[in-house]
């Protein structure tokens, strides 16, 4: 019984020990640098066809005229 307690304080300190360490980590918050560079980022495939065409679409929806840049998406 003796042991089982022990056992379990050893469980609690732990669990305490590791929630210090993740509570005081920063988090990555995740920012493309420009629109473009975001978009095109996801457009990778195996087609390149596929990603031509989806390269397009990102230039087109962050080019100068586009409203998704200006934040009224």
């Amino acid at each position: 019984m003796m042991m089982m307690k022990m056992k379990m304080k050893k469980t609690v300190f732990a669990m305490m020990v590791l929630f210090v360490i993740f509570s005081q980590m920063d988090s990555v918050v995740p920012d493309a640098f420009d629109c473009l560079d975001g978009c095109q980022t996801g457009c990778v495939q195996r087609d390149s066809r596929l990603t031509a065409r989806c390269e397009r679409k990102c230039s087109i929806r962050c080019g100068p005229d586009s409203m998704f840049e200006k934040g009224m998406d």
